[in-house]
């Protein structure tokens, strides 16, 4: 426990709140600043762990992205293509939310268009994908608009790539600055009076007719109704809910003189993806060369996807190209057997969203609102 508190720090700072969510990442600030907008009356405060949102929403590459054809022929077999429809759907209303929410320039969105590449040797899944683009074409014409996919080899050359045989293209795929969207996130919740309190890990729930109590090193705080938006680390305190953690591993390299590569890029089902940002590239991935090692909520790295990593940037991204690495980072997910996301009252007034299966960016918005809309069924 704290030193201790005086009478007005427990009134004012942790008791009396009519909500709190733990988490102040993309889907805690949505649901946090719904709540807000919906009912202005409420006393809502956010819970964080770290100093800064912890898990992907700042560590992301920043795609604004609803999937690639190979992730979108796999999800298809998985689910059935009403789901799918329905999934990309909320994929794309959440990016359509942030984007009315924040503004473009708030968020650096340029639209420079998306492409999934394959190698040489991938010719049974180019041949696959390529076969796939009417489909999803009409699949995604009412939800994003016409013509989404189509065949760019062309382009293959002018962005310097080696060993690159097929190039798919997504029109409407565009690209994000992370830290800009959090940090524009965080102060329009503080402008519409919401508290949030940083360094603050809850260790545990404790649950009553009147409400929640979440013990932390720094105090009690007390409210009437919870939402919990913690990701992959949601399972620290409920740890019953279906999901695993996938961890995510970025580098991003010093500039680059002359850069030809602009867009988002998608390889290996959506297993690799790289960008540029500001004269560099930055390049995530790898976690197929070993899910156990990478189903953790531990970051870091680890040398064989490091390797994996460089390797593709030597090889094909950039392979007549001089680089350095600058900086190197990961990202905690949550994925699930069940690609939706994991919306559900489970408890009485305690509410969890989870489960965004790596397209936070994407759907976070979305499942913010979801889950601040069934608190709000519950006023």
């Amino acid at each position: 426990m704290p030193t201790e508190l005086s009478y007005w720090e427990k009134e004012s700072f942790f008791c009396n709140y009519d909500a709190i969510i733990i988490g102040s990442g993309i889907v805690g600030l949505n649901a946090a600043i719904h709540l807000k907008k919906s009912a202005a009356a409420l006393k809502i405060a956010i819970l964080e762990r770290g100093f800064l949102p912890t898990g992907a929403s700042t560590k992301n590459a920043g795609f604004a992205c609803f999937g690639s054809i190979s992730e979108l022929i796999e999800q298809e077999e998985m689910i059935g293509t009403d789901r799918l429809a329905a999934l990309i759907e909320k994929r794309w209303k959440g990016l359509l939310k942030l984007r009315n929410l924040l503004g473009d320039n708030a968020l650096d969105y340029q639209c420079l268009g998306g492409y999934e590449l394959f190698k040489n040797e991938d010719d049974f899944l180019a041949e696959k994908g390529v076969s796939k683009i009417e489909h999803f074409n009409r699949l995604v014409n009412g939800i994003v608009g016409p013509g989404a996919f189509s065949l760019k080899n062309k382009k293959i050359s002018s962005f310097g790539f080696n060993g690159v045989s097929t190039l798919i293209e997504n029109q409407y795929e565009a690209q994000i600055d992370s830290g800009k969207m959090m940090s524009a996130l965080i102060q329009y919740a503080q402008q519409l009076g919401i508290s949030i309190f940083n360094n603050c890990t809850v260790d545990r729930v404790e649950e009553d007719s009147k409400g929640s109590r979440l013990v932390t090193k720094n105090g009690t705080f007390f409210c009437k109704r919870l939402i919990v938006t913690t990701n992959a680390f949601i399972k620290s305190l409920y740890p019953a809910i279906d999901i695993h953690p996938g961890r995510g591993q970025v580098l991003i390299t010093k500039p680059i003189k002359d850069l030809k590569v602009a867009g988002t890029f998608h390889y290996d089902k959506g297993y690799y993806y790289f960008r540029n940002i500001n004269g560099r590239i930055l390049l995530g991935g790898g976690r197929n060369i070993d899910f156990n090692a990478e189903e953790t909520t531990d970051f870091g790295q680890t040398k064989p996807v490091q390797l994996a990593l460089e390797n593709l940037l030597k090889t094909v991204i950039l392979p007549k190209a001089i680089f350095e690495i600058d900086y190197r980072w990961s990202g905690i997910m949550a994925f699930g057997k069940i690609l939706e996301p994991f919306i559900e009252e489970i408890r009485p007034n305690v509410f969890c969203a989870t489960r965004c299966n790596g397209m936070g960016v994407a759907i976070g918005s979305q499942t913010g609102e979801d889950v601040a809309n069934l608190l709000l069924k519950k006023l």
